[in-house]
């Protein structure tokens, strides 16, 4: 049986002594990549809030493309607690951060003629997709290619940046944050996410083994250490479960299932995962709970966010933490009657839609716009 830490506890870990871990290990040389000191938008925050958490979703991504070190700078540089890599392997087994294997929509590599072809079609989850995949690169050859923004219809500004920044490893993404939270005189944490755990698995490359290695070398595998992981699967949190002294949560969705229920016949949904029983269930190997906004808060036939779900009382009852997911600040992620205009692109009342989360008892969220997340909190006091 997990001991299920207080929410408190949870959202606050690892405040001093996260700093002199960060102190006391030496930067990487060479590893880092600065952030512009004209980028930043101007709306920087203080960052002296409340035990509210705010991760970086994929680093400060409403500003830059997704998982560089560029957007996990200026995510910690607006005030966010956390940032969070997404984690795939190379094909030596080196921990990266991408959204997905699949990186023909994050980087360069269709330019790159040598990698022609790698290009294959795979079943992901089940599901086939084309493209080219981490696991078929060595990490030398991955570091050739460059991020790209990822959505940039709705996010044109960000595609100034493309080509400008490596695929970093976690060892990276760890570094970043050491040299940060020096800088910046507090624990900037990580939220990493294992990605497609049993897609690895079934290749002989399994992300798990990696993660607890990387954690454990950097100090962070104990229960002060400034450090959550998450997982939309299930099996491989209660094995990570034996092995991490960090909070996990499990991660949901508002739609089908998780990938090793599918895979070994078991008939539950998501929705099962989240129902007071389930909730129970997960509180036995997690400290927490991600679920998709709508599970939270559904939007109704008019377009507003409507009545909350039980979910956040069922959690809290069983000694969870919520932190739901995505909250961008873009139209096309907004419920209709926050919208500011029909230009999807445009940016509507995300103030609006965190401040009704916030009464809803949530205890932190995953924004693109950690700057909008910070002077929401500051709002709400």
């Amino acid at each position: 049986m997990r001991t299920v830490l207080s929410r408190r506890n949870v959202s606050v870990t690892a405040s001093a002594l996260a700093v002199v871990a960060a102190v006391l290990v030496p930067q990487v040389p060479g590893t880092s990549q600065q952030v512009a000191p004209t980028a930043a938008p101007a709306a920087a925050l203080s960052t002296k809030h409340d035990d509210f958490v705010v991760v970086g979703h994929r680093g400060a991504s409403g500003y830059r493309p997704e998982h560089t070190l560029a957007a996990y700078e200026l995510a910690a540089r607006m005030g966010a607690d956390f940032i969070e890599p997404d984690l795939v392997t190379t094909k030596d087994r080196v921990l990266v951060a991408r959204h997905e294997p699949e990186i023909g929509g994050t980087t360069d590599v269709a330019a790159h003629p040598e990698f022609a072809a790698r290009k294959k079609t795979k079943l992901l989850d089940g599901a086939p997709m084309t493209g080219w995949f981490t696991e078929d690169f060595t990490l030398k050859e991955l570091k050739t290619l460059r991020a790209k923004e990822r959505i940039p219809a709705l996010r044109q500004q960000n595609t100034v940046f493309d080509g400008k920044y490596q695929v970093p490893t976690l060892q990276e993404v760890i570094d970043l944050t050491k040299r940060l939270s020096r800088e910046l005189d507090r624990p900037i944490g990580i939220y990493p996410e294992t990605k497609h755990p049993t897609y690895f698995q079934q290749q002989g490359l399994a992300l798990e083994p990696a993660l607890v290695n990387t954690l454990t070398r950097n100090g962070l595998n104990r229960p002060d250490a400034k450090v959550f992981v998450q997982s939309f699967e299930v099996a491989n949190l209660k094995a990570l479960d034996r092995q991490l002294r960090v909070p996990l949560v499990q991660l949901t969705s508002a739609t089908g299932a998780p990938y090793d229920f599918i895979v070994s016949g078991d008939k539950r949904t998501y929705a099962d995962v989240v129902s007071a029983k389930g909730l129970r269930e997960v509180a036995s190997y997690a400290d927490g709970v991600g679920p998709a906004k709508d599970q939270v808060i559904p939007v109704d036939s008019t377009g507003k966010l409507g009545t909350p779900t039980a979910l956040v009382r069922d959690a809290h009852r069983a000694g969870l933490v919520v932190h739901p997911y995505t909250f961008r600040v873009e139209n096309n992620f907004l419920p209709p009657n926050l919208r500011s205009s029909a230009v999807l692109a445009d940016s509507g009342n995300l103030f609006a839609e965190i401040a009704t989360f916030r009464k809803a008892g949530i205890d932190g969220l995953f924004s693109d716009n950690a700057d909008i997340a910070l002077a929401a909190e500051k709002e709400s006091k």
